[in-house]
């Protein structure tokens, strides 16, 4: 079974530079000078965005807490 996340990247190109944002999550955008290396750095930014919020979520969840999938 495939775990892997799908997102929307919104991008645009502006002069001589890329510039993206994921849809789904408030804060992750970046700006490269090549299309190949802002999917890299949406991909890197979006995945240390998730890392950050699960730690802030168990944090503040504290010892007992339980983790449930949910789809939308």
């Amino acid at each position: 079974m495939n775990s892997q996340s799908i997102y929307t990247a919104i991008i645009t190109q502006q002069n001589n530079c890329w510039i993206g944002w994921i849809e789904e999550v408030p804060g992750v955008n970046c700006q490269e000078s090549t299309y190949e290396a802002l999917l890299h750095s949406l991909r890197i930014t979006l995945q240390e965005a998730l890392e950050f919020n699960r730690e802030e979520a168990i944090l503040a969840a504290g010892l007992n807490y339980i983790e449930e999938k949910i789809a939308v």
